[in-house]
């Protein structure tokens, strides 16, 4: 049961997410506005961990594509 509204949560906030980073309405549904420095995009960054959080309860971890680090194999 748990589980099952764990799911229905992330797909809840995946989509959210995703309408609040199209933005269809062209910004007026704006929480922060852009317009001021440094703060003015947090929420679309908070939509974006909304996302990614999303994404990754499914199974799909899309971070690991951004490691700077190069895995090295020794032989």
């Amino acid at each position: 049961m748990k589980n099952k509204i764990k799911t229905i949560l992330a797909i809840i906030y995946g989509v959210l997410g995703i309408i609040y980073i199209l933005n269809p309405t062209a910004g007026v549904i704006e929480l922060i506005p852009d317009n001021i420095p440094i703060i003015g995009n947090l929420d679309e960054a908070a939509a974006i961990v909304l996302v990614i959080g999303s994404l990754r309860h499914f199974g799909i971890d899309i971070t690991r594509y951004f490691n700077s680090k190069k895995s090295s194999s020794k032989d």
